[in-house]
C-alpha cells in the first residue's frame, strides 16, 4: 500500500508538472480536439517500457553494489528536489502556439523519446523505489508502476478533457494549489530518498 501510495504521488506530480508532453497534450486538444490529446497522453505507455525494463536488468546486476545505489538514491533525492521546486514555482502552464500538422500519437512518442526526463527520474528516483519495492514483495513493485502510471497518463487525460471544456483552468487557482502541495509532498519524498541513500553508503562503509 505504501509504494502504491508513492506511486499515485509521483505520477501525479509528473502527470500536471509543465514539461514538453503536458504542452503537447495541451496544444493538440486545443487545435485537433480531445482525442488528439488523449493520443498525445496515452504515449508514456508505449516510450517508457524499454525505459523500465533497461532499469530492472541494471538494478539485478547491482544488488550487492549498496554503495551504487546509495548513490543513485542520493541523485534521486536530488532530482525530486529539483521537480518538488518546479511545482512550487509553476505559475500555470504555457501552451504552444502552433502544433505541427502530424499524427498526435507520433508527435507524443518522439516528444518523449527525445527528453531525458523519464530516462533521469527512472535511473536516478524510479530505481531505488523499484529496488525497495521489489525488496517487500513483488505486489509492491506492481503497485508502484501500476500507480504510477495510473495517474501519470490519467492526469493528463482529465488536463486534456478540462482544456476542452475551459483553457481557464489552467491558469486558475486550483492548479497552482494542487501545484504546491505536491511540491511540497515531492520534497518530503526527497528526504526519504536521501536518509536511504546515506543509510546505504553507511552500509558499505563509505565512511559518512
Amino acid at each position: 500500500m505504501e509504494f502504491l501510495f508513492i506511486g499515485l504521488l509521483l505520477g501525479l506530480s509528473s502527470g500536471i508538472s509543465p514539461g514538453p508532453l503536458l504542452t503537447l497534450v495541451i496544444a493538440e486538444t486545443l487545435r485537433y480536439g480531445l482525442g488528439a490529446g488523449i493520443r498525445v497522453a496515452i504515449t508514456p505507455f508505449i516510450t517508457d517500457l524499454p525505459i523500465i525494463l533497461l532499469t530492472l536488468i541494471i538494478l539485478s546486476r547491482l544488488a550487492n553494489y549498496e554503495w551504487l545505489l546509495g548513490v543513485i538514491s542520493l541523485v534521486g533525492g536530488i532530482v525530486l528536489l529539483i521537480m518538488g521546486f518546479d511545482c512550487l514555482m509553476a505559475r500555470g502552464v504555457v501552451t504552444a502556439g502552433e502544433a505541427a500538422r502530424s499524427n498526435s500519437l507520433i508527435k507524443g512518442i518522439l516528444a518523449n523519446l527525445l527528453n531525458p526526463h523519464p530516462y533521469l527520474f527512472w535511473f536516478s528516483v524510479g530505481a531505488p523505489l523499484m529496488t525497495q519495492a521489489l525488496g517487500q514483495n513483488a505486489a509492491a513493485l506492481i503497485g508502484f508502476i501500476v500507480g504510477f502510471y495510473l495517474f501519470l497518463v490519467g492526469s493528463k487525460v482529465i488536463l486534456a478533457v478540462m482544456v476542452a471544456r475551459s483553457a481557464a483552468f489552467l491558469s486558475g487557482r486550483i492548479y497552482l494549489y494542487v501545484m504546491r502541495f505536491l511540491g511540497a509532498m515531492l520534497g518530503l519524498l526527497a528526504v526519504f530518498l536521501f536518509y536511504d541513500g546515506l543509510n546505504l553508503l553507511r552500509m558499505n562503509g563509505g565512511g559518512i
